[in-house]
């Protein structure tokens, strides 16, 4: 196991819930198109997520491996433990 600082793992955290979120209220506006506060919540919800997943990464590595996230030099992917092999 893998154990991560206590830094990171709230920003993963933060991360995971700030996304839970956007999914949730996408979902909701997928049926809700005309809700106002709905939009304005979830662009809210996308910039605050844009910007912890950007720090993150500044910090700690790409999150995902999607042609999302450029990353230095050397290859980082492989050197990050898997989700399953992080003790948090």
């Amino acid at each position: 196991m893998h154990r991560y600082d206590k830094r990171r793992v709230q920003m993963l955290e933060e991360i995971m819930m700030v996304e839970f979120a956007t999914i949730e209220l996408g979902l909701f506006l997928d049926t809700h198109p005309y809700d106002m506060r709905a939009l304005k919540d979830y662009n809210r919800y996308t910039c605050m997520l844009q910007k912890l997943k950007a720090e993150y990464e500044q910090l700690y590595g790409p999150l995902a491996l999607h042609g999302t996230s450029p990353t230095q030099f050397p290859w980082k992917w492989v050197e990050e433990p898997w989700p399953w092999e992080i003790e948090y």
